[in-house]
């Protein structure tokens, strides 16, 4: 959650993949509304949800690097404080996590940075509508619309109920998916994290997708720039960027030994190349 506050970080980490394959492109297209049969959308939501599944179980065979920024922007765009972490991440035989950190200088970002915002570059989580959770959300089909060389379906995602913030720490994602109308997979989506505070306000992200071996479409490029206004009239503009590349399948044999707690890989407690045309 980005705060107005003096700056403080907490460590933390995101999780989402991929680079290969055709990519799709920031691109002005036209959305054609219409309906489906209500056999019809059930029929692609079950498909694609099912999907994100597997998605999620193929992405821990891989290894990856990430780098992410994060930055606060003043008067007339310029950068005013920057959060720059690159990262290589990889997998033990239980499917574990880890982080080998290579690049974070001294952030000077002006907002506190916490482990929803890295998450939320991500678009809170790289598969956040798994069947396991898609009776929490209701889908509305938008119609068509065409980008690049793909025809996609369009759904609106709203949660059936925002969580409340006080009783639990779960966060759903409300905002809109584009699915590709051959392979029923999400190739891009765009949204945020609910629920908000007073003092904890999410941006809208952008998400992109990338094919890789030809079956498989994982987020490679996340991006948001939004203006942040808070409950007692602070704002805080923010962009952030996160870009995935160095892909390979892995899993990296662990062993657990004494090291100095500098030397030791980081666990992420929480799984999570610029394409042509983007920000």
């Amino acid at each position: 959650m980005f705060r107005k506050s003096p700056i403080e970080f907490a460590v933390a980490l995101l999780f989402f993949l991929f680079v290969s394959a055709p990519i799709i492109l920031a691109q002005e297209s036209v959305l054609r509304t219409g309906d489906l049969a209500p056999t019809e959308v059930d029929r692609i939501i079950r498909a694609f949800t099912a999907k994100e599944t597997e998605f999620r179980l193929a992405l821990n065979q891989y290894s990856f690097k990430r780098d992410a920024i994060l930055q606060s922007i003043g008067m007339g765009g310029q950068v005013t404080g920057e959060y720059h972490r690159v990262s290589t991440f990889t997998f033990d035989d239980s499917g574990n996590r880890y982080e080998k950190i290579s690049f974070f200088p001294m952030p000077s970002f002006e907002g506190l940075v916490t482990q929803e915002d890295l998450e939320d570059l991500g678009g809170i989580q790289p598969f956040p509508l798994e069947p396991s959770k898609i009776n929490k959300y209701n889908f509305k089909y938008v119609g068509k619309e065409k980008i690049d060389e793909l025809s996609l379906y369009v759904f609106d995602v709203t949660p059936k109920v925002t969580p409340d913030p006080k009783k639990t720490k779960e966060r759903l994602f409300v905002g809109r998916v584009w699915v590709d109308d051959q392979d029923l997979q999400i190739v891009k989506a765009k949204g945020k994290g609910v629920p908000e505070t007073k003092t904890n306000k999410f941006p809208v992200v952008e998400t992109y997708r990338e094919q890789f071996g030809g079956r498989y479409w994982f987020p490679t490029y996340s991006y948001a720039d939004e203006e942040l206004l808070f409950e007692d009239g602070n704002t805080l503009h923010v962009r952030m960027k996160v870009r995935y590349s160095d892909f390979a399948p892995a899993r990296a044999d662990v062993k657990i030994i004494e090291v100095d707690e500098a030397d030791a890989p980081k666990k992420e407690t929480k799984p999570p190349a610029t394409p042509p045309g983007k920000p």
